[in-house]
């Protein structure tokens, strides 16, 4: 059923599995997929103001900051680098249904579903085979354990530390201001990681469509 979506449908769902899963918490995994773009946006206002980060009273450091930056760029690593593998490899280009975009579109969301823990599938894609199987089973292991241990690292780092009064000069995590600033960090990181990969192919489909170039 996804294959048949319209190209720029595709890309949203792919775009949102990228982002871990945080849209409406994400299934199963999706509180400490937010988690890490949490204790990014504090830090990140925590450098413009230049104050300590400080979430729920503990001080966020360069040790939760270096396992959060794991968190975040290892499933990358595995879509991208994967699905550049398989988009170079003479076998797995075999198990295509379709050719240009949106077939490097079934590649690209068979590696972020698996990374991202998700099940689904651009069903054109024949992924029953040993190229696939395999590197498929590695970006579902890198997806998962990839941001579970770095963020129980967090977890553990933080409960240990001492807990402080905010100040009334403090920067809060229970406002507006806030909440828009997360959801920008959100969207950047996305972007700056995955927008590359979604332009060669929803993109990259949507205009070829609209020039009544199908696949």
């Amino acid at each position: 059923m996804h294959d048949s979506l319209s190209p720029l449908a595709g890309g949203v769902v792919m775009l949102q599995m990228m982002l871990g899963e945080v849209i409406f918490g994400g299934v199963g995994a999706g509180f400490y997929g937010m988690m890490v773009h949490v204790l990014l946006a504090m830090f990140f206002i925590g450098l413009m103001v230049g104050k300590t980060p400080v979430y729920l009273g503990k001080r966020i450091e360069g040790y939760e900051i270096k396992a959060v930056i794991i968190a975040l760029l290892l499933p990358s690593i595995a879509i991208l680098c994967l699905s550049a593998v398989a988009a170079n490899n003479v076998e797995a280009l075999k198990s295509l249904n379709n050719a240009g975009p949106h077939g490097l579109s079934e590649i690209l969301y068979a590696y972020t579903s698996a990374a991202a823990n998700n099940g689904s599938a651009f069903a054109g894609l024949n992924a029953n085979t040993p190229f696939y199987n395999v590197t498929l089973a590695i970006a579902m292991f890198v997806g998962r354990f990839g941001v579970i241990i770095p963020m129980i690292a967090v977890a553990a780092s933080m409960s240990n530390k001492k807990t402080y009064a905010l100040s009334s000069g403090a920067v809060k995590s229970d406002n507006p201001t806030f909440t828009i600033f997360l959801a920008c960090t959100v969207l950047i990181l996305g972007a700056l990681t995955f927008l590359p990969s979604l332009t060669f192919t929803a993109i990259a489909e949507h205009y070829l469509m609209l020039s009544s170039k199908l696949f």
